[in-house]
């Protein structure tokens, strides 16, 4: 089996990482060639275009930056694709988005999944990427083995879209635990606490989760990463498409709202284009200890 990757970020470069080092026949492509030549050392071939990606992979799989990227990716390689293949999409849009592409690729014959992912490049490094797909059950579980090789946590949520709207609903409440921990750290600061020791404690207590396990080391001096797993502006984008949907659904999401205007606030303080978790500086400048 030939697997295709589109989109060799951060994420999708661990990923691609991840198949190859799995033994698996991996054709990638990337809008900037180099991205995709610097895995090349690692078994990677490297494709010109979207379409000759498709042409000779039995499983596509794409990780862009928004709807628009997704779109204009599998219009390039709709002539390319035939019945058999399965795409699957671990981009975050909106479900009808998803939708809406999976209807583009249902006459060629391949089938459309979301497949929506939850974790950082520290999580497939560690093979734990968590992997939630919507769509045709039976393309799923032709799939699903390729799936687990990325990690153990692979669940099939239901019809097209469904997967991406449990990450809206997993991103939400990420978003909100974060802002939680840093107004609770930045507390104990001034209040004396040493900030490793803090964050220490909170790591061994009731209210550590994976999430925090590898972002709250980064409020430690030198451990912010220089390129961000998610800045500001990236996961302000994912909260924005949830509470969107949420509005929609006519569901209150009061507490999302709220740490979704510290964001704004983070980005506002100057604090955009680091971390998302970077919302700690905020809060210590707002009770005063910057």
């Amino acid at each position: 089996m030939i697997i295709g990757f589109a989109g060799l970020g951060s994420m999708g470069a661990g990923i691609v990482g991840r198949l190859l080092d799995a033994g698996n026949d991996v054709l990638g492509w990337n809008r900037t060639r180099a991205r995709a030549e610097e895995l090349a050392p690692r078994g990677l071939r490297v494709a010109d275009t979207p379409a000759d990606l498709a042409r000779e992979a039995d499983v596509v799989f794409s990780m862009l930056t928004n709807a628009a990227a997704v779109e204009a990716v599998v219009r390039d390689a709709l002539p390319a694709l035939s019945a058999g293949t399965t795409w699957l999409d671990l981009s975050t849009i909106a479900p009808e988005e998803s939708r809406a592409i999976a209807a583009l690729v249902a006459p060629t014959g391949a089938v459309f999944l979301d497949a929506p992912v939850s974790g950082s490049p520290a999580t497939v490094a560690a093979g734990q990427l968590s992997i939630m797909v919507g769509g045709d059950r039976d393309a799923f579980d032709r799939v699903e083995p390729i799936l687990h090789q990325l990690g153990p946590k692979v669940g099939y949520l239901g019809p097209q879209g469904a997967a991406l709207v449990m990450k809206f609903a997993i991103n939400l409440s990420l978003v909100v635990q974060g802002m939680s921990f840093c107004e609770s750290v930045a507390m104990a600061e001034k209040a004396g606490i040493e900030r490793e020791a803090a964050v220490d404690a909170v790591l061994k207590s009731v209210i550590a989760s994976p999430m925090l396990g590898y972002r709250a080391p980064m409020i430690l001096d030198g451990r912010m990463p220089e390129i961000p797993f998610a800045d500001v502006a990236l996961q302000q984008k994912d909260q924005e498409l949830g509470l969107g949907l949420a509005q929609e659904l006519g569901t209150p999401m009061p507490f999302a709202t709220l740490a979704n205007q510290y964001l704004t606030a983070t980005s506002a303080a100057g604090l955009g284009d680091r971390e998302w978790i970077a919302a700690f500086e905020l809060f210590r400048r707002l009770g005063g200890s910057a």
